[in-house]
């Protein structure tokens, strides 16, 4: 339909989502309906892990990633499978930084179980454009997957710290509450539909 704005998931260019046109709603996972219990970790000086993924081999990035990193280095640990009695929010909270790649579909929850636990997301994927993308910037080039750990290795301690530090402060925008609160995910999902309507109103007004 001419005019209107799409709010989806799975915002995925290749399959006609606009950017500028449409909205790329976050995919929130919550296991007990609410974020309590999910919200917080340990200082960067506590987590022991440096990067970290736990998850199935589908899709041809997560494909890729599994063959170049999988059981391949301590420092990077990529498995499809915890051992009994590991929690994964746990291995989420020890971690430095948490690789989202692409799996079935170009979204899914793991960036926000990363910003939720503290873990600096490592975000993976072809043609996927990130909720709230418009004020928050997130980009590692599929073509990088083999530099993966010679990348995040020179970003230096105060950089992390910065990064960590961002991903604290942008969290309470993919909070899930009830009622909403104020700059949660329910009012950055508006803003984000105020934007499309302001763009296209803009538009409109140039062709006349």
């Amino acid at each position: 339909m001419i005019g209107s704005i799409r709010a989806l998931c799975n915002a995925n260019t290749s399959e006609r989502f606009n950017p500028y046109r449409d909205v790329s709603i976050p995919e929130v996972d919550l296991p007990g309906g609410t974020t309590d219990g999910l919200l917080g970790g340990p200082s960067p000086s506590h987590r022991p892990i440096f990067v970290f993924f736990a998850g199935g081999i589908h899709g041809y990035i997560r494909t890729v990633l599994f063959e170049l990193w999988e059981n391949k280095d301590t420092e990077v640990q990529v498995r499809q499978y915890l051992p009994k009695g590991v929690k994964y929010y746990d291995m989420l909270r020890k971690s430095k930084f948490c690789i989202c790649p692409s799996g079935y579909e170009v979204a899914d929850a793991r960036i926000f179980e990363a910003l939720y636990t503290g873990c600096v997301p490592v975000i993976i994927k072809d043609h996927y454009v990130a909720p709230f993308s418009d004020v928050l910037n997130w980009e590692f080039p599929v073509k990088d997957i083999p530099n993966l750990k010679k990348i995040v290795k020179n970003i230096s301690p105060r950089q992390y710290i910065k990064m960590q530090t961002r991903g604290l402060k942008v969290r309470k925008h993919f909070e899930v509450n009830f009622p909403p609160k104020r700059y949660d995910v329910f009012h950055m999902i508006l803003h984000s539909i105020w934007l499309r309507r302001l763009n296209l109103q803009i538009r409109d007004y140039e062709v006349l």
